[in-house]
């Protein structure tokens, strides 16, 4: 197969979340994992042709953050910078006929559906602006009105073959002809990304099943305008963990949001690239062998659904693999007296982001409330009296309760949970034989004591 080029086409008028990050990294793994022959191209194309709504920020901030995960692009450009093209390919297909204008108001279109559908016929726009003159279109224009223009459908019915759903076809008689520029004469999505697609040797157009409908059209446009239709491949659109519609938490779940929150790349990365395949949801060290793994036979046909507890189990995994060194930044922010590694190897099990440690750092260096319950009161003074002598050690916790045990007769949970609640605050948490000697003798001694 020839290597293939795809784009990821983000709108530089919000920020990235799991759901379009998803589409970039399909289009990234495909073109990046090629078992045979040279490697594709995966280029970044900018739709910033709502130039109202379209900023530099946002445009910066999403490729900040395809950086941060790794999908770097082979190329990219602007479609801003390129409305001459665009204007050229409206006149060629205004010159063949395909492009024509039309005066209706959004409310007379609304009402022509209306009556349509109360007919029971499908609510296809009727062409009915064929029919104007030149004498006719110079009156409506008199009266203020500018012209959209549509693309002329054949009536032909448009197949190709799907690499996710497999055999499509659409028959063009049965959809309205697509509006391709607006009354103000911006353009609308179709038009530019066929054009683009054309000029930048597209191969595959890999996006969300959301757009199925749309294809026909566009592949009629492709021809018109002496192109060859890419390859596509339409993939379920995410869902909420109850299958319910995802598009309202996107904002959330948006790249700095979860970077702020400690979520690490890889896991973001794992998670999407299994959601609604035959593989297992698990971790990955890295693109390359995600991209290795990477078949469009393997995403099935029913949503994809995203739990963020499988993101954070995800993460946990990520993180408990974590050396110091990786952490030193994120803990000298969070928690300055932490900053050691000592300490980073004593929590990081039971951290899911590094920002859990901050709890944890309470325990070891700041101040916590103690929790000793009245049937443990005897109990914890015998354990002050008996607490070791001199700087705690890593055998200083086994020491300590081996004597408590032969003391007191206390054992198992008995022995260690009224310890832990008094020490940590907590009923769970790092093993005590590792925060132990991080709390010291000093601090140990004065929550035994409830001061």
């Amino acid at each position: 197969m020839t290597a293939p080029v795809v784009r990821f086409a983000p709108s530089p008028t919000g920020k990235l979340h799991v759901g379009n990050v998803r589409t970039a990294l399909i289009n990234w793994l495909f073109a990046k994992g090629q078992k045979d022959g040279e490697q594709g191209k995966f280029i970044l194309r900018i739709d910033d042709t709502d130039t109202e709504r379209s900023t530099q920020a946002y445009e910066d901030g999403l490729k900040a953050d395809l950086t941060w995960l790794g999908l770097v692009w082979d190329d990219t450009f602007n479609q801003s910078k390129r409305f001459d093209q665009y204007d050229a390919a409206a006149d060629k297909l205004r010159g063949m006929g395909l492009l024509y204008a039309c005066y209706e108001t959004a409310d007379e279109l609304d009402r022509k559906r209306k009556i349509a559908l109360s007919r029971g016929r499908p609510p296809v726009y009727d062409r009915s602006a064929l029919n104007l003159t030149d004498e006719d279109k110079a009156k409506l224009e008199a009266e203020g009105r500018k012209p959209h223009w549509r693309f002329k459908l054949s009536g032909d019915r448009v197949e190709w073959n799907d690499l996710v759903r497999g055999p499509q076809s659409i028959d063009t008689s049965s959809v309205s002809d697509p509006v391709l520029i607006r009354e103000d004469g911006s353009y609308l999505y179709t038009l530019p990304s066929v054009v683009d697609d054309i000029d930048a040797k597209i191969t595959h157009v890999v996006r969300g099943e959301d757009h199925v409908t749309n294809s026909g059209a566009q592949i009629e446009i492709f021809r018109a305008l002496g192109g060859t239709a890419p390859d596509m491949a339409h993939t379920p659109l995410l869902v909420d963990a109850e299958g319910g519609a995802f598009s309202k938490r996107l904002g959330s779940l948006s790249m700095d949001t979860l970077e702020t929150r400690g979520i690490l790349p890889m896991a973001i990365l794992s998670l999407l690239a299994k959601l609604g395949t035959s593989d297992n949801i698990e971790v990955r060290s890295d693109l390359a062998t995600l991209a290795a793994e990477f078949d469009f036979s393997k995403i099935g046909r029913a949503p994809a659904k995203f739990d963020e507890k499988d993101l954070l189990a995800l993460n946990a995994v990520l993180v408990h693999d974590l050396p110091f060194e990786a952490v030193r930044e994120d803990l000298e922010r969070i928690a300055p007296d932490a900053a050691n590694e000592a300490f980073w190897l004593a929590v990081r099990e039971n951290c899911e982001t590094v920002h859990d440690a901050k709890p944890f750092a309470d325990i070891a260096y700041g101040t916590i409330s103690s929790v000793i319950d009245d049937e443990d009161a005897d109990f914890i003074a015998e354990a002050r009296n008996r607490l070791p002598e001199g700087e705690l050690t890593s055998e200083s916790w086994k020491a300590w309760t081996t004597e408590l045990k032969e003391a007191t007769g206390r054992k198992g949970k008995g022995l260690f949970m009224p310890l832990r609640k008094a020490l940590t605050g907590q009923e769970h948490g790092p093993d005590m034989s590792v925060i132990f000697p991080l709390i010291g003798r000093e601090a140990a001694e004065r929550r035994l004591s409830r001061v």
